[in-house]
């Protein structure tokens, strides 16, 4: 197979992965999710790896939107208290850190939610509210995932980029905004 065969090959498949896992995925869940985004009065955002990754680019969006949004490890990120969502990424629902900060949240009235790929783990299950990607993650156990031909956690990781910038989309029509609103958020200094 010619390299160019071997990347359209790959392109089709990564294609189908995510068309997959986008058809698995629980809309009420996911509406749920959203409306506890849109009732906080302030964000807190945590993940770690890739999916932190993906994680702090959703809270960059988040804040976009007009919401008080906080990366967890800012040293210049305030208390969380009752009224606040505090919002973690979790892939595998086993990540020991995580659990600790899920913890920690409960002690401030912060409604707490869990974004996974293993929503049976004990971590998840912890969370007011859970939102299950049906994609393989690395370490992940639940057998409802999309299988992948990618390595380690690479279809989760990728998949959250995608699901969270259509979150995005749908905030910005339940709370009404423009796009134009958003922009004018944007960092002016760069």
């Amino acid at each position: 197979m010619t390299f160019a065969e071997r990347y359209n090959s790959y392109v089709n498949i990564v294609l189908k992965e995510h068309e997959a896992v986008f058809s698995a995925q629980n809309i009420e869940e996911l509406e749920k999710f959203i409306r506890s985004i849109m009732d906080a009065k302030r964000v807190f955002v945590v993940g770690a790896g890739r999916e932190g990754i993906a994680a702090r680019s959703f809270a960059m969006r988040i804040m976009h939107l007009g919401k008080e949004t906080y990366w967890l490890w800012d040293d210049t990120t305030p208390g969380m208290k009752e009224g606040d969502f505090f919002l973690a990424v979790d892939g595998s629902g086993k990540i020991g850190h995580i659990d600790y900060l899920l913890e920690q949240s409960f002690h401030t009235g912060a409604r707490t939610g869990v974004i996974t790929g293993a929503p049976g783990e004990r971590i998840p299950k912890k969370a007011d509210d859970l939102l299950f990607i049906p994609a393989a993650v690395y370490k992940g156990t639940d057998p409802r995932v999309v299988k992948s031909l990618q390595p380690m956690g690479n279809l989760f990781e990728q998949h959250l980029f995608l699901l969270f910038d259509i979150m995005v989309m749908l905030l910005r029509e339940e709370m009404g905004l423009s796009y134009e609103q958003m922009e004018n958020r944007h960092r002016n200094i760069e």
